[in-house]
């Protein structure tokens, strides 16, 4: 177990800044045991605490910027599937405008809300045990996600509500969704029974978590990052 939490910090601890043969070589002066000495499992654990801090850190960077929701196909957030029909028939009538207008929002306060996921990540890892860094190193393909999504959910969608709302008055998207409502064929009967908030702060934590999952993904299967025993070891086992 001590060279299964050895070899994950060496391979995390430089995979958010170095290039892959950096981390190749790394690898290799483990192997020779040039990089072991002296390193108990809580330095170990530490050192993965704080990789995962910079790997979150890159994903609420992705995403917490303009564009981050908008241009990304994965994850833009589209109108919910209850207006779908709705937005069909507004392009159909040459009222599309409206519609991508409604979308450019909803997409703007999903990337105004997620820079606030940084510290909720951090706390999160903070609170992590060696059996959670354990079970991460061992777990399936999304592990890591998965922790997060169990320990931070809930502050997320308690931190994103309010920003969300405010950003979304901001640029009118409340406007927009009732104009296009009031202007569609039927749109009036769905007045009211929509949230419209909650909805896009439930799709900013799924983009979010996709994010993270991708990221761990490539980390986890990536075939050039698995060309020494050290890396097979770690990633290529379970």
């Amino acid at each position: 177990m001590r060279t299964l939490l050895l070899s994950a910090l060496i391979f995390f601890s430089t995979l958010a800044n170095a290039q892959f043969g950096d981390i190749l070589k790394k690898a290799d002066e483990a192997l020779k045991g040039r990089s072991t000495a002296g390193l108990s499992n809580d330095k170990i654990v530490a050192g993965l605490k704080q990789a995962l801090q910079v790997s979150t850190g890159n994903a609420v960077a992705s995403t917490g910027r303009p564009d981050g929701f908008l241009k990304n196909a994965a994850i833009k957030i589209l109108l919910p599937p209850k207006l779908q029909t709705v937005g069909r028939g507004m392009r159909m009538i040459g009222m599309g405008a409206r519609v991508d207008e409604l979308e450019v929002g909803m997409n703007r306060a999903a990337e105004q809300a997620t820079p606030q996921a940084k510290q909720i990540f951090i706390a999160a890892v903070k609170k992590m045990t060696f059996d959670d860094a354990r079970k991460i190193l061992s777990g399936n393909d999304t592990a890591a996600t998965d922790y997060f999504k169990r320990t931070s959910s809930d502050d997320l969608t308690t931190t994103f509500s309010p920003i969300v709302t405010r950003t979304m008055q901001h640029v009118g998207v409340v406007e927009q969704y009732n104009r296009m409502l009031a202007s569609a064929p039927g749109g009036s009967a769905l007045t009211g029974q929509f949230d419209l908030n909650k909805y896009v702060v439930g799709k900013t934590l799924d983009g979010l978590f996709l994010m993270l999952g991708e990221e761990e993904k490539k980390i986890r299967k990536d075939p050039a990052a698995q060309t020494t025993a050290l890396l097979k070891e770690v990633f290529g086992k379970k």
